[in-house]
């Protein structure tokens, strides 16, 4: 690899948003490492289609195995790779499960990412050359909001063990960068999701659950409340702001958004009308995905990433719901195809034991 390309590491790379940073840093000609924690099973399918070898020169990401909870392995990292960008994606992000994990969850949230602020700033020292550090914050932080819509102003009043985390890691990304100078930014995302969020989140079950119902695999869908609001834009258009914070003289905080908000059940109802359904015959609530405290609307008003970053979201709510859907009745019809294959297995094989 020329010693030109630029470098960047990212947590979290086998996630959705790391996945499609990947493709975006590589495209603009970077060399992308990522960590990856150590398991029994690859869980690298979204990166799969950009993963070289290790061995191979021309490997586009090349893979460290590691964990944010590791700081001993993350110093290690840093100096092995000497980025010149560090994304910390890397989190137990599902909110959920946050009450079910608190612990781990801030381990993995506000723990980390202290401990990958504090390998950059060690790295930067010992290297000799400025290493420029992006935070993901959430909005999440704002849970029980202050003001609609929620800007970089808006204070926090977080409602989950995720949200209390996520606000631990901003302020300390804010606290580095006014103590050591870090060049060290945080993007509050908003809601994002794409075909390959992971399927126990909101918008991925409920378009899974479509394309299976459509193919007679699936009679219903159970959610949580279907009045919560959310400003969903599309993930591939949000990793673009995460590059732009990087590539600014100045480092600062950016609320990344669509500006609109629609309910779990207007997301239902977009779903199910792609594919010529009437939600209402198919989605029942079920209180067990009710949350302790719930987080009833968040709208985003990225007003300052517009200004100042240039970035504005590319694809609307309604794109990205038809964008999901499509994707998934594929997938759905693909495991269709395997059902019906396996079934005509079992009965040729019954057959032939009587």
């Amino acid at each position: 690899m020329s010693s030109k390309a630029k470098r960047a590491l990212i947590t979290g790379v086998t996630g959705q948003d790391g996945s499609y940073l990947s493709e975006l840093l590589i495209s603009k000609g970077y060399e992308v490492h990522g960590i990856v924690r150590r398991s029994s099973s690859f869980n690298t399918s979204r990166i799969d289609n950009i993963r070289g070898d290790v061995r191979d020169p021309r490997a586009k990401l090349l893979l460290h195995y590691g964990d944010v909870t590791d700081s001993a392995n993350l110093s290690a990292i840093m100096h092995r790779v000497q980025p010149d960008e560090v994304y910390n994606l890397a989190a137990q992000s599902h909110v959920r499960v946050s009450f079910d994990m608190p612990v781990y969850t801030v381990d993995s949230v506000a723990f980390g990412a202290i401990k990958v602020l504090e390998s950059v700033r060690e790295a930067q020292q010992s290297l000799g050359k400025q290493i420029r550090f992006y935070q993901a914050s959430s909005s999440e932080m704002f849970g029980k909001v202050m003001e609609v819509p929620q800007k970089e102003t808006t204070p926090f009043y977080p409602r989950s063990p995720y949200g209390v985390s996520k606000v631990f890691a901003h302020w300390a990304t804010v606290n580095y960068r006014e103590s050591y100078g870090l060049h060290a930014s945080c993007g509050i995302l908003f809601n994002h999701e794409s075909p390959r969020r992971g399927e126990t989140f909101v918008t991925r079950k409920i378009t899974r659950a479509v394309g299976r119902i459509k193919l007679g695999m699936q009679d219903k869908l159970f959610l949580g409340n279907l009045d919560a609001q959310r400003d969903w834009g599309f993930a591939g258009d949000y990793v673009e702001a995460m590059w732009l914070m990087l590539q600014r003289a100045e480092a600062d905080d950016y609320v990344i958004s669509t500006g609109k908000m629609i309910s779990v059940r207007e997301f239902c109802r977009l779903c199910f009308e792609r594919v010529g359904l009437d939600y209402q015959k198919y989605v029942a609530t079920d209180p067990r995905y009710f949350r302790p405290a719930e987080v009833e609307q968040l709208l985003g008003d990225c007003t300052k990433a517009k200004q100042k970053l240039g970035w504005t979201p590319r694809t609307s709510v309604e794109m990205l719901a038809h964008m999901m859907v499509d994707a998934d009745l594929e997938l759905a019809k693909r495991e269709k195809t395997l059902r019906d294959a396996g079934h005509a297995v079992e009965s040729e094989e019954r057959e032939h034991h009587h």
